[in-house]
């Protein structure tokens, strides 16, 4: 593929006198028009993605591709960047959880990514699709059931289902046992909430199930990157496992709630899979939104624009796939050809995975809850202020509640009609404006615990 090289002069009064900020609730609230402020630009355009932290961001898709797809040209290792070096990042900035270096394959060049990735893209391929099912399956079951006999019907679908799945499903597919489990969850959570001493809480997590593994090794995933022919360090394999919970499950969750509310809205045309609903959340409402740090190896001509080395260059997945020279032709492209999880040699290793659970988690609700319905239209769902992620805040749904036996029930499937095509029904429930309880008449009491314990004991029927 040749260089973008349209050059296009800057109108007077766009964003040419100080760049456009990438976060705050103005953005959150409608990153589309942010995006069309830095369309006139042409292929890229300065922004600021954090307080003091200026970035190059690549919204047309045919340049996005270029950048994923020129690695000799445009390297991830983010110990590059100028401005980090020449003290010029704030230390508490945002941006640096996000953007600074970690030694995995997110942020490796060369021989030494193709080593990292080859361990993590080998050990996800023996993972078996049927048991990845049902694990999914269960996930979902169990927190469905922690919700669904609720006395008013209702429910908020982020934090109660579509945040702690991947979460679930993650701990179970690195063979963790509980009580790390439950560390591994409280720690990833808190480092996506800000939490203070999270960071320490996942490390010690993960560093205590690669001792266990090196004593007892089964059959997860965890064992299978330690015993690769990489031969990976200790702190090699944490690193990736640390990689594939930031990069699976924030994204997963925002996925699982925006493909939901998709199907539920007002919207929707009733008969379309739910393949189609996750399908045009990848596409409209990319998960990870603007990422992908790269940083020139030297100074780049792009469009008419210089990318000066080892400045960062962000991709924006969000304005690539809304690219408008893209829309008027997409209904000819596959349905896969969106970015959202990335191109090239740094492409996203689960994305197979990642869309099965997805279509998994919104099949498994509408199964158990047939008549589940949002309680406020969708259009006026509030979205995250970050520039990083595309994800629903709140998610408020309402359904028939279910009695507790049912609920209790449903641990080792997805429901009678599990794999079939469900249909939008109307719930005559409670009012929309009202907020969910969590009382549940006769409910038993929950077992201690964090949420990895709680799950493998229903699981066990305790």
């Amino acid at each position: 593929m040749q260089q973008p090289r349209e050059t296009q002069e800057i109108p007077p009064g766009c964003p040419a006198h100080g760049n456009v900020r990438l976060y705050g609730p103005s953005f959150g609230a409608d990153p589309d028009s942010h995006y069309a402020q830095l369309r006139p630009f042409g292929h890229s355009a300065p922004v600021d993605i954090a307080p003091d932290v200026q970035a190059e961001l690549v919204t047309s898709y045919d340049a996005a591709l270029y950048v994923l797809q020129n690695p000799a040209s445009f390297v991830r290792d983010s110990r590059r960047w100028n401005a980090l070096n020449e003290g010029r990042i704030p230390a508490d900035s945002p941006a640096l959880p996000m953007m600074g270096y970690r030694p995995n394959a997110l942020f490796s060049d060369g021989a030494a990514h193709a080593r990292l990735r080859r361990a993590v893209t080998d050990s996800l391929a023996t993972v078996n699709e049927h048991q990845l099912i049902r694990q999914t399956q269960q996930s979902a079951n169990y927190l469905i059931s922690q919700f669904s006999t609720d006395v008013l019907g209702q429910a908020e679908l982020m934090a109660e289902y579509a945040q702690p799945l991947p979460l679930l499903v993650f701990s179970d597919l690195f063979g963790c046992p509980p009580e790390i489990g439950d560390r591994v969850i409280a720690g990833i959570s808190g480092i996506f909430e800000g939490t203070p001493g999270a960071d320490e809480v996942l490390g010690g997590a993960l560093t205590e199930l690669i001792a266990l593994k090196r004593r007892r090794p089964t059959d997860d995933l965890t064992t299978r990157l330690m015993e690769h022919s990489a031969q990976l360090s200790d702190e090699e394999v944490l690193h990736q496992l640390v990689t594939l919970l930031s990069g699976g499950t924030a994204p997963l969750a925002a996925t699982i709630g925006t493909s939901s509310a998709l199907y539920l809205g007002e919207d929707w045309q009733v008969g379309l899979p739910v393949e189609e609903a996750i399908s045009q959340t990848l596409w409209n409402y990319a998960p990870i939104a603007n990422y992908a740090a790269h940083y020139p190896t030297h100074d780049i001509e792009l469009g008419g624009r210089v990318l000066r080395a080892n400045d960062p260059v962000l991709v924006s997945f969000a304005a690539a796939n809304t690219d408008p020279k893209l829309t008027a032709h997409r209904e000819q492209l596959s349905a896969k050809a969106h970015l959202a999880f990335g191109a090239g040699p740094h492409a996203c290793p689960a994305k197979d995975p990642a869309f099965m659970i997805a279509v998994t988690a919104v099949e498994t609700l509408l199964n158990q809850l047939p008549d589940v319905e949002l309680r406020v239209p969708f259009k006026a769902l509030t979205w995250a202020p970050s520039p990083w992620s595309r994800s629903l805040v709140t998610l408020p749904i309402r359904f028939s509640p279910r009695a507790v036996a049912q609920a209790a029930g449903s641990a080792g499937s997805s429901g009678s009609n599990a794999g079939q095509m469900p249909q939008q029904q109307t719930a005559a429930s409670s009012p929309a404006g009202a907020g969910p309880s969590r009382t549940k008449a006769g409910f038993a009491p929950q077992p201690k615990g964090g949420l990895f314990s709680r799950f493998l004991a229903w699981t066990r029927g305790e």
